[in-house]
């Protein structure tokens, strides 16, 4: 494998690997430790099968279906591990406008990291590029750890030692998607989490402005939110941003523990085919 630097030096382009084979456990160790070093992997040409991806997918940690877990929304994927980022409805046809699983979806527009309203570890997440529409989609990722590093120290003291509160819905929420029952909301009730943390695995300080976030505990909901979108705006200054523009076949690997991502605008009636995997911690 070789690694191009790109992105501010915080994603990698690989080479001379073949996602489609079977990796042994050298090679899986490789990808990982540069996917934990750089945050961000681009596979070029890859056109994985959605048997392949999960086959990929397990091998950096067990699976988590994410929301769908609580909307018990139907897929049209064989395997309920893999996530829609598409368009694309069950019966193979580009979604309706106002299908809801595509206003859903939309949400994926603002910067998260995958997850997070889970009390569980998530690692990794992976995405298949299939089908790309002609123009706009792309998805951009920013560098929380260069972030952190970067903050005036007036903020950085403000953020120190702070508690989020992380919700599932609270995203959706904002862009008017409010149709949840009580028990879909039950399934996922709000979790805290450190506003600034340590990543496992290389002990720098991370800052995270998730748009999951819903209060900051022992703020007002105004103040809290304030901050977490002044935070927002500082870790997704350019210099801390890659911006991905898709290629069907493109695969991308990033750290959902060392950074926030969101997709852009496109064309809801121009097709488009994406497949999400995400990994929590191996234990």
């Amino acid at each position: 494998m070789k690694f191009h630097t790109i992105g501010n030096n915080f994603a990698a382009e690989v080479s001379g690997i073949d996602l489609k084979q079977d990796l042994g456990a050298a090679t899986i160790k490789s990808v990982e430790e540069a996917l934990q070093r750089f945050g961000v992997l681009v596979f070029r040409k890859q056109g994985l099968s959605e048997a392949e991806q999960i086959r990929l997918a397990k091998a950096f940690g067990p699976l988590d279906g994410g929301l769908r877990k609580a909307t018990g929304a139907p897929s049209r994927f064989s395997h309920e591990a893999l996530i829609d980022i598409g368009n694309v409805a069950l019966d193979g046809e580009v979604s309706a406008k106002n299908d809801a699983r595509l206003l859903s979806r939309l949400a994926n527009q603002l910067w998260h990291s995958d997850s997070s309203f889970q009390n569980i570890p998530v690692a990794y997440s992976m995405l298949s590029a299939v089908v790309v529409p002609e123009h706009g989609g792309d998805t951009e990722w920013c560098d929380l750890r260069s972030a952190y590093e970067q903050l005036p120290d007036d903020l950085r003291q403000i953020a120190e030692n702070l508690v989020a509160v992380h919700s599932a819905f609270h995203s959706r929420r904002l862009l008017g998607d409010d149709q949840y029952t009580a028990d879909q909301l039950a399934k996922f009730p709000p979790v805290r989490r450190p506003l600034v943390y340590q990543h496992p695995f290389d002990g720098r300080k991370i800052v995270h402005p998730s748009v999951h976030i819903e209060s900051i505990d022992g703020m007002s909901v105004p103040e809290g939110r304030l901050l977490v979108a002044e935070l927002l705006e500082h870790v997704t200054q350019a210099a801390f941003v890659y911006r991905h523009s898709w290629q069907a076949g493109d695969y991308v690997m990033w750290d959902n523990r060392s950074t926030l991502h969101r997709g852009r605008r496109y064309d809801l009636q121009d097709r488009r085919d994406l497949r999400r995997t995400t990994t929590v911690e191996r234990h």
